[in-house]
């Protein structure tokens, strides 16, 4: 009776050791399914509309809604498709297609270098009003594009720029969450040392921002750009009230055009559906060339 009560305290304690390390590869097995389960909804998400509309574009009007919206029908379709788009009123979807990548290359591009510059000056210089500058750019973050669109359109018709391609590009080229992110990355990432050592070899200001600072940017660089191509390349309201030529429209106004005219013709759907696929093409290409940069810790250790 004695030696097995002297051996049981033991013994629980040598099973409650070994079940342990069991139990913690439970949870963390358990919190590994949840997490993977929420990213493959997350995933579904974003790729059933693509998938719908890849689908789509391969039908004609009429085996549009006769057959399951998510899957194929008998007839491949797409090619024609697509030829009907390009081809369609002697090929305004490129000019529409050009216009897009104007108002969103350019725009995403002078946007992101002059985030890059404010953030970096707000970051490492010491000037008076220098937080209240910050402050009234973080309350731009909070002002929807919609609700600038008519003062900036009363703005610009007084200038003569209204129904221009300036109407469109200038105000794309701020961005202020761009500059909210390039002065949080700034500051954290761009070590002063480095920049009194460039003072110290000779360099100039702007020499030091373009090959140190810029570098030091990058993955901040890439993710401002691909949120102002997108944005730009999505715009749709402020095109909306700048322009009226159609020969300025950018894709989204385009076929929001082709779109209003299903009712009186429904051959629009084929060209709605295959333009929809046509403009996605770019954004996922941006992405997938731009995302081996998205990464941080290109200096670590500079400066040792």
């Amino acid at each position: 009776m004695t030696a097995s009560a002297t051996k049981s305290p033991a013994t629980a304690a040598a099973k409650a050791r070994s079940a342990g390390p069991d139990r913690s590869a439970g949870r963390r097995r358990s919190s590994t399914i949840i997490v993977t389960a929420l990213l493959v909804l997350v995933a579904l998400y974003f790729l059933i509309p693509v998938y719908w509309v890849f689908v789509a574009s391969t039908k004609s009007t009429s085996d549009l809604f006769s057959t399951n919206g998510f899957w194929f029908a008998p007839t491949f379709s797409l090619w024609e498709n697509i030829g009907r788009v390009v081809s369609y009123d002697n090929g305004i979807f490129g000019r529409w297609f050009l216009n897009s990548a104007i108002y969103a290359g350019v725009g995403a591009l002078l946007a992101t270098y002059f985030a890059a510059a404010g953030g970096y000056a707000l970051a490492k210089y010491e000037f008076k009003g220098r937080n209240l500058v910050f402050g009234t750019i973080l309350g731009g973050v909070l002002v929807p594009g919609t609700a600038t669109a008519l003062p900036l359109f009363l703005l610009f018709s007084q200038m003569g720029l209204a129904n221009t391609y300036w109407s469109v590009l200038l105000p794309s080229l701020v961005s202020p969450f761009g500059l909210f992110l390039c002065r949080i990355y700034a500051q954290a990432t761009v070590d002063t040392s480095l920049i009194e050592a460039a003072r110290i070899d000779g360099a100039g200001e702007l020499r030091i921002f373009h090959t140190i600072g810029l570098k030091v940017l990058t993955p901040a660089l890439v993710t401002v750009f691909l949120f102002q191509l997108v944005g730009i390349w999505n715009n749709y309201f402020l095109p909306l009230v700048m322009l009226s030529d159609s020969e300025l429209y950018p894709i989204t106004l385009g076929l929001n055009n082709w779109l209003s005219q299903v009712d009186r013709l429904p051959e629009f759907y084929e060209l709605t559906t295959g333009g929809v696929l046509l403009s996605i093409i770019p954004l996922s290409i941006a992405m997938i060339v731009l995302q081996r940069f998205w990464r941080g810790g290109l200096t670590e250790g500079a400066v040792k």
